[in-house]
């Protein structure tokens, strides 16, 4: 599957959920027959010379001329829903294309640098790109429930209304099987939310990659000592958030010798197999070697606001002792100084 040009169509949220049907016309079509396109054309109702009609609203079918899809042509995927990724930000539909207003000037030139960060990664060329408007070439999207290869060209426009700063996001061009066509308006606002749902998803990973920083440098200087939970029990402290400390734990662990078999975050626990490291690796951090034997360990964690409590209990769930937690402690902060 080449990337050049191409945005493909993945399980993740932001592109579109296949049906188990194989067919992909049957993934947006209607089971049923078409029967109802051989529905004579209504007539007039003729009511006898002496009958009196009686006319009631509910049934009245309303005049004039209507506008949509029919028979096959009439798409029954559900529609796509934005992905409110951006911190306070407000989508607005209209026609079939979506804008995006953001909280300040600084957000939006954000999403537009994040648009442009997708553009390349994805090969996609810009015909246009200035502070106002960025127009794409041509890309594919290629789905399992599009009967063939679906080319579109994309601008991306920069509004500013009543001290509010946004971006409006359009289709302008749509090319089935290598033949440029009008676009419907099904399509229309189905690829326009896939678009939209591609930046938000891309503004999101520099979000949590951004906050994965950040807690790298809080979580270098983090105070560890003894204290005691809520109970009173005794248990390693460690002053920061439970989040942040989270965090740290698939590197930290195994550079103390621990081999993380399962962990649960929402529980606060962490199953590891333990094997003690050698003698040059105490005396590179510069601590005595702990007096713990090899096996299966399950480290407790749990958030006490502005800090995290850290208790130890052996494969048969009997808490080690306090001094051995105790022994941990210059173990435990001299890899958090050092990672």
């Amino acid at each position: 599957m080449k990337f050049s040009r191409q945005l493909v169509m993945t399980s993740l949220a932001v592109f579109v959920l296949s049906a188990c049907s194989s067919d992909p016309s049957s993934r947006r079509q209607a089971k049923d027959d078409f029967e109802y396109l051989e529905t004579p054309q209504f007539k007039e109702w003729q009511s006898a010379a002496d009958a009196q009609p009686h006319i009631y609203d509910d049934y009245k079918i309303p005049e004039g001329e209507f506008n949509g899809e029919i028979g096959r042509d009439v798409d029954i995927r559900p529609p796509q829903q934005i992905l409110e990724l951006v911190p306070g930000a407000r989508f607005e539909r209209n026609n079939g294309e979506v804008t995006l207003w953001l909280l300040n000037k600084e957000e939006a030139d954000r999403v537009r640098e994040t648009a442009l960060t997708l553009f390349k990664e994805r090969n996609i060329e810009l015909l246009e790109d200035t502070e106002e408007r960025l127009e794409t070439g041509w890309f594919s999207w290629i789905s399992d429930d599009e009967d063939t290869e679906i080319g579109t060209r994309t601008e991306v426009t920069r509004v500013d209304a009543n001290n509010r700063y946004g971006f409006k996001i359009s289709l302008i061009e749509w090319r089935e099987a290598n033949k440029v066509t009008p676009v419907s308006a099904t399509n229309k606002e189905r690829y326009n939310v896939l678009m939209t749902n591609l930046v938000m998803a891309r503004y999101d990973l520099d979000l949590r990659e951004e906050a994965a920083r950040k807690a790298q440098e809080l979580v270098k200087s983090i105070p560890i000592s003894m204290g005691s939970d809520r109970s009173g029990f005794p248990v390693i402290i460690a002053r920061t958030p439970y989040n942040v400390f989270w965090q740290r734990l698939p590197e930290l662990l195994p550079s103390m010798g621990f081999t993380i078999e399962a962990r649960n975050q929402s529980q606060g626990t962490v199953k590891a197999k333990y094997a003690s490291p050698d003698d040059s690796f105490w005396e590179e951090v510069g601590v005595k070697p702990i007096e713990l034997k090899g096996g299966t360990y399950n480290f407790l964690f749990g958030d006490l606001g502005n800090r995290t409590s850290i208790n130890v209990t052996d494969s048969a769930g009997k808490p080690v002792e306090e001094q051995l937690l105790a022994d941990m402690v210059p173990v435990i902060a001299a890899m958090v100084e050092s990672k």
